[in-house]
């Protein structure tokens, strides 16, 4: 089995390059996480250019509380897609913004990638708890965001939340409570078909 590192290396280091935006993004999609003042919506772009950055992102539309896009270079195409929680828990704890993504990068073979931002440090010694329906996923946990670790788990996790209504993301701070973010899974499966198509992912 390949060590994480192994086989996130590539994703870990590119998602710094899409953070920027996807934060926006969920920012202005919740007024949870948006400013106290109105502001215009950004259009979705990649942070400042570096060697991974894969060029603007393009909406591919959504449904629910889910988003897909996909941003291409000379290296191939990256297809995401972004979802926030319906419901987070501890109620007025001080978070950055909270999200779950799946993301396919062509340039890397890599697909299904699955990461869960918990808008604050996470205590890496202990696992993320993805609940969905009657399964139980552990994720690791690396800075402030979860991560499968394995591709097959990955996978396993993506058509299991593409089947059902709800998830449940338990994880724990450095410092502080346990939180537990509600996800609702409406609009997931349109998201997803959407990024497949795009990178063309069979299913």
């Amino acid at each position: 089995m390949r060590l994480p590192g192994d086989y996130l290396l590539p994703m870990i280091d590119h998602r710094l390059s899409l953070l920027g935006a996807i934060v926006l993004i969920a920012l202005v999609a919740s007024s949870a996480f948006a400013a106290n003042k109105p502001q215009p919506k950004p259009a979705p772009s990649a942070a400042p250019a570096t060697s991974t950055d894969p060029g603007p992102a393009k909406s591919l539309g959504g449904a629910g509380s889910w988003n897909a896009y996909v941003a291409q270079n000379k290296a191939g195409k990256v297809c995401y897609l972004v979802g926030e929680p319906r419901k987070t828990e501890p109620a007025g704890m001080k978070r950055a913004a909270v999200m779950a993504m799946v993301t396919h990068r062509t340039a890397d073979d890599v697909s299904n990638v699955v990461s869960f931002d918990e808008g604050y440090p996470l205590n890496e010694s202990d696992d993320v708890t993805v609940e969905v329906g009657r399964d139980k996923f552990p994720l690791f946990a690396k800075d402030d965001t979860a991560w499968a670790r394995t591709s097959e788990l990955d996978k396993t996790i993506v058509s299991t939340l593409a089947k059902e209504k709800e998830a449940i993301v338990k994880g724990t701070p450095v410092k502080g409570h346990p939180t537990v973010d509600t996800y609702s899974l409406s609009g997931f499966s349109k998201a997803l078909a959407l990024i497949d198509k795009a990178c063309d992912v069979k299913r």
